[in-house]
């Protein structure tokens, strides 16, 4: 059975830093036997304060922390993946995921598709499509350890057509790396990634931010392990960083499609005719 690592983060606003600590983490998970080391969002710098952020969000070729992190992963002979902002050609930033195989290469790259533009009751507000440019493309990377490996960011997952279509490309895995604010984590966060993991009959990891952050935000922690019966194999609390550690049995994928084959028996809904 492989085993993976889940690093929950209180991200800063040093990108330096938080290099370090994922470093660090990718050393321990190594030593631990993990294959596979998965990072919060914005795991590289997180920042609301965007003119400050301006001045540390460079393109990917440039990014000195991409570099520290390609080289731990194959210092420690893990996959990786990496969650940062980066700056695009055109001006605008990506909200990305960066995939490191073992060897350190690049195996795929995953630009948020849904921006999270949105006026909570508790008073906080996010325009993330103000700076960040949404992604286009559905990333799926056949053979990792985990298998095939669907890739989202945090507010994707309240899209389920995203899912339908990573649960149509049969991912036996899917990355769900978030920043989710205490409000909508308290109501939502083990309700959705549940949801998904059922729907897709496919496991569900998603690294999540934790705690206060040096830019006087505060995120909801609780990085979950979900297998594709919806049963939470890990569940982080909701105040301290730290790596976690959990083994995942491939073979659960067959027993819950075999008993359950909700993937095989979807069918398109035709379009209704307006009376």
């Amino acid at each position: 059975m492989p085993r993976i690592a889940i690093l929950q983060m209180t991200s800063g606003v040093d990108p330096a830093d938080n290099a370090d600590r994922i470093v660090t983490a990718a050393r321990e998970a190594a030593g631990a036997g993990a294959e596979m080391l998965f990072t919060p969002e914005m795991a590289g710098l997180l920042d609301k304060d965007r003119k400050r952020a301006a001045a540390n969000i460079v393109p990917e070729s440039e990014n000195r922390q991409v570099e520290r992190i390609a080289d731990a992963a194959a210092q420690g002979g893990i996959w990786i993946a990496f969650g940062l902002p980066v700056a695009r050609e055109d001006g605008r930033w990506a909200n990305r995921t960066l995939l490191f195989d073992a060897q350190g290469n690049v195996a795929a790259r995953y630009d948020k598709i849904h921006m999270f533009d949105v006026e909570l009751d508790t008073g906080e507000a996010w325009r993330e499509s103000s700076a960040y440019m949404p992604g286009e493309q559905v990333v799926t990377v056949p053979d990792t350890p985990l298998g095939r490996l669907g890739l989202t960011i945090c507010y994707d997952i309240r899209f389920p057509a995203l899912f339908e279509e990573l649960g149509r490309r049969a991912c036996d895995a899917i990355a769900i790396p978030a920043a989710f604010t205490v409000p909508t984590g308290q109501a939502h966060w083990h309700l959705l990634q549940r949801a998904r993991a059922v729907e897709a009959s496919a496991f569900v990891i998603a690294a999540a931010q934790v705690g206060e952050h040096a830019d006087g935000r505060r995120t909801y922690g609780h990085s979950l392990i979900v297998d594709p019966w919806g049963e939470v194999l890990l569940d982080m609390d909701g105040e301290n960083a730290g790596l976690g550690i959990c083994e995942v049995s491939l073979d659960r994928i067959t027993e819950v499609r075999r008993q359950l084959p909700s993937l095989a028996n979807k069918r398109d809904i035709p379009k209704s005719q307006s009376q």
